[in-house]
Order: structure tokens, then C-alpha cells, then sequence
């Protein structure tokens, strides 16, 4: 379970990050050129589910090339080991001397390997292509990506839904950067826990991000407001 949990976390950090960035852009910019509630809820689904459903595909599409890439490699691997043995066991035999093999040990290891095809090609896979098989789904990916960015970007838009339902006197735009800021922590914290660094720079980065990205936005729509 944690395995796979693990396998689906950099498809739902990235698919949240921008999630919660481009929607909170879009906050930014609608505050920044004071529109009503009901333009950024209506601009910021727009853009949630559009944005959403773009990087899944693109999420879908960018694995399902990794899955086909390596079958393409590992076909032509066989047809090596078929038609040009000969070729394939000196590649092996390069490999284990890199390694340190050398005299019978090498032989023997060589022999050993090249005796059975899906091992030999596994180990040509591994060892010179430095590739690996992948348990992942390119359509599992897409729906990790899509969801992650639905529902991390969904809370920038949550305080200006609550204004509108239950009439909520609170300045929105200040609401909706504290609770995006925790969005923020929260991702560069598992961000940090994907790439294996520092969790204090994981967050720094991410809200670094979060808030240029909406300070261009606010800046744009606090200009075109006052131009048109």
C-alpha cells in the first residue's frame, strides 16, 4: 500500500502545485482588477477543470510514451539476442568487467545470464540502457493528476463560494491566500518527501512560486482594470 502510495505521489504534488497556482492566479488577477464573486468563482471553475483536464491528458500522454518507449527497446533487445548473440554476450561481458569481473568468475557469470533470454534482456535493459519496468498506469497517472488538481486548486475559490452561500462579510482575497499559503506548505512539504531534500526549502520554493505567479496576476488585472 504504501508503495503505491508512494508511486502516485509526484503525479498528485505536481498535478496540486498547479492546481493551486493557476487558480489562485486567477483569483489574484480577478482581485487585482476587483471583480464580483461570481466572475472569479465563474472564471476560476472555468479555468480549474480546463487547466485539470489539459494536464491530465498531457499526464496520460507523457507515460503511456515512457510505457511504449521502453517495450520498443526491449523488443529490439530480443531481436539482438536472436539474431546477433554474439554481439549481446560481449555487451554482457563489457557490463561485468566495468563491474569488476574478471577470468572464470567472468565467464561463468556471463554464461550464466545469457543462458536464459529474459534475463539476459532485462539485464541489457538495466545495466547498459540504465532503464527499468514501470508498474504505472498511464490512465491511474492521468486520474491522480486531474483529481490532485482539482481539488488543491478548488481551494483558492472555496472562500468566495462560502460568500456567496452563506453571505460571509470577510475580505475574500485575504481569506483566499492564507488558505492557499496552506496549501502551498502542504505541497512543499510532500514535494520535499518526493525529491528527497529539505522540507524548509520544499516549502520556500513553493510558495516562492505561489506568490509570483499571483503577484503578476494581481498586477495585470489591477492595469487592464484601470486601462479599460
Amino acid at each position: 500500500m504504501q508503495k503505491q502510495i508512494r508511486l502516485f505521489l509526484p503525479e498528485i504534488v505536481y498535478g496540486g502545485i498547479d492546481g493551486s497556482v493557476t487558480t489562485f492566479a486567477v483569483v489574484a488577477g480577478a482581485a487585482g482588477a476587483h471583480l464580483t464573486s461570481e466572475v472569479v468563482i465563474i472564471l476560476g471553475f472555468a479555468n480549474l477543470f480546463a487547466d485539470g483536464f489539459s494536464m491530465s491528458v498531457g499526464s496520460y500522454l507523457s507515460n503511456k510514451s515512457d510505457l511504449h518507449g521502453y517495450e520498443r527497446l526491449k523488443r529490439k533487445e530480443y531481436h539482438q539476442v536472436v539474431h546477433a548473440p554474439e554481439k549481446g554476450i560481449e555487451e554482457i561481458r563489457e557490463i561485468y568487467v566495468r563491474k569488476g569481473f574478471e577470468g572464470e568468475l567472468l565467464e561463468r557469470v556471463v554464461e550464466q545470464i545469457t543462458s536464459n533470454k529474459d534475463v539476459w534482456v532485462d539485464t541489457m535493459m538495466k545495466e547498459e540502457l540504465e532503464l527499468t519496468p514501470t508498474s504505472k498506469s498511464p490512465l491511474a497517472m492521468a486520474a491522480a493528476t486531474f483529481f490532485s488538481f482539482i481539488l488543491l486548486g478548488f481551494v483558492p475559490l472555496l472562500i468566495y463560494l462560502l460568500e456567496l452561500t452563506s453571505g460571509l462579510h470577510i475580505h475574500l482575497f485575504t481569506w483566499a491566500c492564507g488558505l492557499t499559503a496552506l496549501v502551498f506548505t502542504g505541497i512543499g512539504i510532500l514535494k520535499s518527501y518526493v525529491n528527497e531534500r529539505s522540507i524548509w526549502r520544499g516549502m520556500a520554493e513553493t510558495l516562492t512560486l505561489g506568490i509570483c505567479a499571483a503577484s503578476v496576476a494581481y498586477a495585470v488585472g489591477y492595469l487592464l482594470e484601470r486601462l479599460f
